[in-house]
């Protein structure tokens, strides 16, 4: 599992990828609990509005700012956003009011969409080969999952001495420590292809993922993702400290509790994804998050049994997340993965901008209760559609013709009948996806 860190480059990214990570965990932990400060019993509608934010300025931002810097310095920008997210976290600490939560959180967040997406693209032209590339992406969401239970670990440690104000000055301290790692890494050079125009670099990647069937089913995956996680992210402050009357630490606790879920699938995953499969993987996890959901009424009712939801919760959440990436890697050329990854960031953001204010505005004025069977319905919603979306039979090398090719072109491998196999993916010469009735050669 370890081996891709055996390449200096993306050893360097791995750890700048971890060291931010944990800073934003601080910050999460942080900004639920500066929430409740403001708001106290309203801290769920707060959370999300700020939360929503975020998810407006990633599917804003993304895919204008993945065809902008297509051509940038890799290292330039991801060291600049680096700078630019540390700046806004040293100035967290002195919030007192709702508004400038969100002002903050604006920049931090548009900085944040710009980054991901490109940082993510790189993987695979450090990584090519396809086993350190699927060991890479279990490494990733290792790290997610090393974040969640560290990060709120680390909080409650912290919050026995300090206020939870100085957990921002950790936030700080990770994004500058990422900045170094990535100066300090040997970044590949960027494609010499010829560019194409915005328009197109904008839309190619959501064009990507209308053309696609696999792709519009991770789509209806991220919704139950979003559905799950929203529960979690936005409303488990409100639980613990309005519900349980407990503190600052036992909510650091309970999102601790999710993180160990989620850490324990995808240690699972990366032993198990050759045999389970993306889709199979994505659709249980799916599921398991929708069962929890439902049975939150009944199970919420202390803390250590909201422990154990949580758990159950997170399990399902790395299980739908995990094999996202290997799902978009074997969906797009090398040169179109940039805009793939900032289009799946885009609209799986589209996904959680629906769900945290419905989570927030939800558990505020209708109770927890009816929260959790909101998010279960949206989620199990995902669940169908992806199933109805996504063939369970899905190929990597396809049947197709060519009929407006001439029959000498270089592109034809192994013609039977004007029909040819090979990885399918939509480009220029296959600009739609091929007809089941092609498919079986018929």
């Amino acid at each position: 599992m370890f081996s891709p860190l055996r390449n200096p480059a993306y050893r360097h990214l791995f750890l700048a990828q971890l060291s931010a990570l944990l800073g934003t965990g601080l910050a999460t932990v942080a900004l639920g609990l500066l929430a409740h400060d403001i708001a106290g019993a309203s801290a769920g509608e707060v959370l999300g509005a700020a939360l929503a934010i975020k998810m407006v300025a990633y599917v804003v931002v993304a895919p204008f700012a993945s065809a902008l810097v297509a051509r940038l310095p890799r290292k330039v920008l991801l060291v600049g956003l680096d700078l630019i997210r540390a700046g806004v976290a040293a100035c967290l600490p002195f919030v007192d009011s709702a508004w400038q939560v969100y002002a903050l959180m604006t920049v931090l967040y548009v900085a944040s969409a710009a980054f991901t997406p490109a940082f993510q693209a790189m993987i695979p032209d450090l990584l090519p080969d396809e086993e350190d590339y699927t060991k890479a992406l279990s490494l990733s969401r290792l790290a997610a999952d090393l974040e969640s239970i560290a990060s709120p670990t680390l909080a409650a440690l912290l919050l026995v001495v300090f206020p939870f104000s100085d957990l921002f000055g950790g936030t700080t301290i990770g994004f500058l420590l990422s900045a170094v790692l990535v100066i300090t890494a040997t970044l590949p050079a960027l494609s010499v292809a010829t560019p194409k125009p915005f328009i197109q670099r904008l839309t190619a990647g959501v064009r990507l993922f209308a053309l696609t069937p696999r792709l519009r089913g991770l789509l209806a995956i991220s919704l139950a993702t979003a559905a799950g996680g929203a529960m979690v992210f936005v409303n488990t402050v409100v639980l613990v400290q309005s519900g349980f009357g407990l503190g600052d630490r036992e909510t650091a606790w309970a999102l601790g509790a999710f993180g160990l879920g989620s850490i324990s699938a995808a240690v699972l995953l990366s032993r198990m994804a050759a045999s389970l499969g993306d889709r199979t993987a994505m659709l249980t996890g799916s599921v398991v998050m929708g069962a929890a959901l439902l049975a939150g009424p009944l199970l919420a009712t202390s803390y250590p049994a909201l422990i154990g939801l949580w758990v159950v919760i997170g399990f399902g959440y790395s299980l739908t997340i995990t094999p996202s990436g290997r799902t978009l890697r074997r969906s797009a050329h090398a040169e179109d993965r940039p805009a793939l990854f900032a289009a799946q960031f885009a609209l799986s953001h589209a996904c959680w901008l629906l769900a945290y204010p419905l989570a927030g505005f939800i558990g505020s004025k209708a109770g927890l209760s009816a929260a959790f069977v909101v998010m279960a319905v949206l989620c199990l919603a995902g669940v169908i559609l992806a199933v109805l979306i996504w063939p369970a039979r899905d190929p990597a090398e396809l049947p197709h013709s060519h009929p407006d090719l001439a029959l000498d072109d270089p592109h034809w491998t192994d013609t039977q009948g004007g029909v040819h196999v090979h990885a399918y993916v939509i480009d220029d010469r296959h600009p739609r996806w091929p007809r089941p009735s092609i498919r079986e050669g018929s």
